[in-house]
């Protein structure tokens, strides 16, 4: 594997975290929220700038609910729009050409085997399985799919037709257990009390209305059209979204709870850990070697770990200890983090 660097966010680690109810009943999918279904399912926080709090706050509003019961992981999503538009129609598109939304599922939070899925106002879908994230070598496989999968989506104004008074659209998915158990631990659902580690893009275009319909604004110096706004749930200090050490947390309650969210302190372990790949990486970019004096890697900034390291010419391994000092964990060149 060629081994690139790789940029550290700029943010300090703080993922989100959202408590997710067990549905009342079936769902019966139109796209529409305002619905009994959802009631019980509070909002996520708004979106913001996937880099945070160093970007400007985004100028239309979108916000996710999600629910579970034995069968399906489900989603709903708001985002306000006066351009409601959309041009592809042929499953797994690069849908994100398009204005989209977009959710993304590490299961058992290793960063690696996990779910990218977009959709488009069309309701035009693109699935895919990613190995390992770009960084560390990929690479996505376009040809998964989620059998079984349910979307619908609502317009709460007119589809491609700028004349129309246009407000909002709104989605719904429905993704089966039966497929997301595959990259989840021990192969199952996740159990009460459990966590997931989950995100959502929103993918915005500038826009302008030529000759009765939308098309991307062009910047005159380069004649192409203007980057996309990324706006999310859990912001990501850098535009990547695959870096899912940092998406947020989401947190599954049944019957018995729970009722709220602490972030436990392996979750910290693994973070600094994981600051300490990005270390290796980058040096390694720069030198073509990994550094194998601890010392030198952690530098004179405090930490709350006491890790050590083996390196080879093309490999590493950093250790640290569980907070309970029970177990180690260990993150190795390709960003893979496990519990031994």
């Amino acid at each position: 594997m060629s081994l690139s660097g790789v940029p550290e966010p700029r943010i300090a680690f703080a993922p989100k975290h959202y408590i997710c109810r067990k549905a009342s009943g079936p769902l019966e999918l139109d796209g529409r929220i305002d619905k009994p279904f959802w009631e019980d399912a509070g909002w996520t926080d708004d979106f913001t700038d996937i880099e945070g709090e160093a970007r400007p706050e985004p100028s239309k509003r979108t916000r996710v609910k999600m629910l579970w019961d034995d069968r399906y992981f489900y989603f709903a999503a708001e985002l306000m729009e006066d351009q409601i538009w959309a041009t592809l129609t042929e499953r797994d598109s690069v849908i994100f050409h398009d204005n989209d939304f977009e959710i993304f599922i590490d299961p058992d939070g290793d960063t690696h085997q996990y779910y990218e899925f977009e959709m488009n106002a069309l309701n035009t879908v693109w699935d895919l399985l990613l190995v390992k994230p770009y960084r560390d070598g990929g690479p996505p496989v376009n040809g998964w799919d989620i059998q079984g999968l349910k979307t619908a989506v609502h317009i709460d104004g007119e589809l491609n037709n700028p004349g129309a008074d246009n407000r909002k659209w709104t989605l719904e998915v429905a993704m089966p257990w039966s497929a997301l158990r595959e990259c989840a631990p021990e192969n199952r659902p996740p159990a009460g009390g459990e966590f997931w580690r989950v995100n959502f893009s929103r993918v915005q275009w500038r826009t302008e209305i030529a000759d009765g319909t939308y098309r991307k604004m062009l910047d005159p110096a380069s004649g192409k059209p203007y980057p996309e706004d990324n706006w999310v749930w859990s912001p990501m200090g850098i535009v990547n979204m695959h870096y899912p050490e940092l998406w947020g947390y989401v947190v599954f309650a049944d019957e018995q709870g729970p009722e709220s969210f602490t972030l436990p302190d392996d979750e910290r372990v693994k973070w600094e850990l994981r600051k300490l790949y990005y270390r290796q990486r980058n040096h390694f970019q720069i030198t073509g070697v990994f550094i194998s004096d601890i010392k030198e890697l952690l530098g004179s900034e405090p930490w709350s770990i006491v890790p050590q390291v083996e390196t080879t010419a093309r490999s590493f391994q950093i250790y640290a200890a569980s907070a309970d000092g029970k177990a180690v964990y260990v993150i190795r060149e390709d960003g893979k983090l496990w519990k031994e």
